[in-house]
């Protein structure tokens, strides 16, 4: 199959790729997956991100990589106050991220080149730390940054996690996706994907929103058992998951509500 063809993952059928754009542009939320050190992963992005440009003038751009903190940094940098070193100083990169940051860069230049609002979506990484040793209670309400706490883990998405870092294995506590020695990893986990859905419901939620594009990893998407189930739960309903997708790789019903098949490697 051609790079650049869009399939429907329940049906296995070919998707006609501007009918694709047109039903994304028409949601709250566009959500676009990625594995962070692949650079086909970004350009696609970029690419996605550019079609729905066309459709609706009012897009702003969601990042994992920056927590919001960062904003107004981030804003500096759409405005053109910063050169490229600058910004990623000022950004903390290699401290909040930490991924080459070329990868990234070519996102971040289409931004500031059509002065397209980026929002920083992550937070505190101690965050994610503490609630997944000792649960969102036992968090101070001035540390929580804002946040909400997250809303169940279903059975699907704790399989799924459970699956992803390596199933049943003698090198670990957890032998099963229910089993209580798991449940750290899932608290912070969902830690994560709450934080990404409350970021962006803030800016659903105003007045004449914005189409809001996220640029997450895909472990937070697929299936929509992370940041959409996150987003369900706050009541943003509207919300379309595409995601790239290698060649030979077998596609899974349910994944995303569109796959698009990368270049060859």
């Amino acid at each position: 199959m051609k790079s650049g063809t869009w399939i429907d993952p329940d049906t296995n059928l070919v998707l006609n790729g501007p009918e694709v754009l047109t039903q994304a542009a028409r949601a709250q939320v566009v959500l676009l997956g990625e594995q962070h050190d692949r650079a086909d992963n970004h350009r696609w992005q970029m690419q996605v991100a550019a079609g729905l440009l066309a459709l609706r003038k009012d897009i702003v751009l969601g990042y994992e990589m920056f927590p919001a903190r960062l904003n107004p940094v981030l804003a500096e940098w759409v405005a053109g106050a910063l050169d490229e070193t600058s910004f990623l100083k000022q950004a903390e990169w290699e401290t909040v991220w930490g991924f080459d940051a070329e990868l990234y860069m070519p996102l971040f230049r289409f931004c500031r080149d059509n002065s397209i609002t980026m929002l920083g979506l992550n937070c505190r990484r101690g965050l994610v730390t503490e609630v997944g040793k000792e649960g969102w209670d036992a968090i101070p309400e001035d540390a929580r940054e804002g946040l909400s706490p997250a809303a169940p883990a279903t059975s699907a998405y704790r399989q799924f996690l459970f699956e992803i870092t390596g199933g049943a294995s003698t090198q670990r506590k957890a032998q099963s996706a229910e089993d209580p020695a798991f449940d750290r990893f899932v608290r912070a986990q969902q830690t994560w994907d709450r934080a990404f859905a409350c970021r962006i419901a803030e800016v659903v939620k105003q007045a004449s929103p914005p189409l809001v594009v996220g640029i997450i990893g895909r472990g937070h998407l697929e299936y929509r058992g992370g940041t959409p189930h996150q987003l369900e739960n706050l009541g943003v309903s509207e919300v379309s998951v595409l995601l790239p997708h290698d060649h030979g790789r077998d596609i899974q019903p349910g994944i995303a509500d569109a796959l698009c098949h990368m270049p060859q490697r």
